[in-house]
């Protein structure tokens, strides 16, 4: 198809559209696009021009912002590559990048990288996502108020035509990443997301996969790293004509799901670094004369301690009978000394990452045993003194220890355990 051919059959959207970058005449300053919009294909010979020119009038017509269209070509061996040529040619805002390699993954990240727009985005070529929330989907990045923004197909007000399978599967694979990378984010795969370009270039050289798994990546980085991720309820009507192989994506996905699920456990990403640099800082106000965060803490801490302290004493009450007061006050103890542990880790002390995470626990058992010490010394010296004790006076003696050790617990783990943290937030 030549230039002249596909003139004839796509016009341009008149004098009202937005250039991708512009000269202010008063200050001799060059704009800066604010969208950059990238379609990766491979072999997409029939849908590219149908799509590039619908996404471009519906940019000039409907969008507020400059923006630039840019197509990935993902090395298509088909007519792809001289449409996607053609295109840049008679558009002013589409600009082309030709890849050697496969990869939706790798497309993005090489597209993205070298544009210079404020906000970056994606969308698939078949456009089976509605357009009017693209703006929706922007607008946040735009004004600083989140870091990336994600169209989905299952929140609430989402409207969705796919068959049943497919339904399965994206559900399926949601429910998967939120029992396995305690992911938030309600849908990972629907091709219709953006990023600002500053969080980009952070986060970006982390995401390893260059595949369908990209997106789960690097939502998932971006979550564990403290970045907001806004979303979007869409209209999204499938593709019967997709060339997705679902199964090998899935089986590619799952291999994904277990590599990050492992970088993250063991803490070979530097998330902290990220976090620090674009994570968002504490909204809590100060108090003076009082370490920033300090009240927090033992607002947080004194609340689960009193959960744990409850769920303790549930615990002991039902072991009692079976296997008297000594063993039963260790596996209460021991039950909750884990879970203890575990919430001050995430709600006390910020610590929302794997890493470390089995350190934490081996110093919290040391605790335990300390608080095993105080409560059964406790007990001890309840039955020496008084060998006929009962149950009331066994439980108020628990409780007075319980409380002593909590205050021990406390300080060891804010300048013990979680000392770290606490020096990294300026808290100590």
């Amino acid at each position: 198809m030549t230039t002249d051919t596909f003139a004839s059959e796509f016009t341009s959207s008149g004098d009202g559209r937005l250039v991708a970058t512009s000269t202010d005449a008063a200050s001799d300053h060059t704009v800066v696009t604010s969208l950059d919009v990238v379609i990766p294909v491979y072999n997409e010979q029939g849908d590219l021009a149908r799509a590039v020119s619908r996404l471009h009038t519906y940019l000039s017509t409907s969008l507020p912002y400059s923006f630039r269209i840019t197509i990935a070509d993902n090395a298509s061996t088909d007519g792809t590559p001289a449409i996607a040529d053609e295109l840049c040619e008679f558009y002013e805002e589409v600009e082309v990048l030709h890849l050697a390699e496969k990869g939706r993954g790798r497309a993005l990240k090489a597209a993205w990288a070298q544009s210079d727009a404020k906000v970056l985005a994606y969308m698939d070529v078949d456009l089976s996502t509605d357009l009017a929330a693209l703006l929706p989907l922007i607008a946040p990045l735009l004004s600083g108020h989140s870091d990336l923004a994600i169209g989905s197909r299952l929140a609430r007000g989402s409207r969705v035509v796919r068959g049943p399978k497919r339904e399965f599967i994206s559900r399926s694979y949601n429910q998967i990443l939120r029992r396995t990378l305690s992911a938030h984010f309600s849908d990972a795969q629907c091709g219709f997301k953006a990023i600002r370009s500053d969080v980009a270039k952070q986060l970006l050289p982390l995401v390893q996969d260059n595949g369908w798994f990209f997106d789960t990546e690097m939502l998932v980085l971006a979550e564990r790293s403290g970045l907001r991720i806004h979303e979007v309820p869409v209209d999204w009507v499938d593709d019967p004509n997709s060339s997705v192989d679902i199964v090998a994506t899935a089986m590619t996905d799952l291999k994904g799901v277990w590599r990050v699920g492992r970088a993250l456990a063991t803490g070979s990403l530097p998330l902290a670094q990220v976090r620090a640099q674009l994570g968002r800082g504490s909204i809590e106000p100060e108090t003076p004369g009082v370490p920033d965060g300090m009240v927090r803490q033992i607002v947080r801490f004194g609340a689960i301690g009193v959960i744990s302290t409850l769920a303790y004493l549930v615990l002991f009450v039902a072991f009692h009978p079976f296997m008297g007061a000594q063993v039963a006050n260790f596996l209460a103890l021991a039950i909750t000394a884990v879970a203890n542990t575990s919430a001050n880790r995430r709600f006390t002390f910020g610590l929302k990452d794997r890493a470390g995470a089995g350190r934490h626990q081996l110093q919290g058992f040391g605790i335990f045993l300390l608080g095993l010490g105080i409560t059964s010394g406790s007990l001890a010296v309840l039955h020496a003194t008084a060998p006929n004790a009962g149950r009331m006076l066994e439980l108020s003696v628990l409780v007075a220890a319980n409380l002593a050790a909590t205050v021990v617990r406390f300080l060891l783990m804010r300048g013990w355990v979680f000392r770290r943290a606490a020096v990294t937030d300026g808290q100590m």
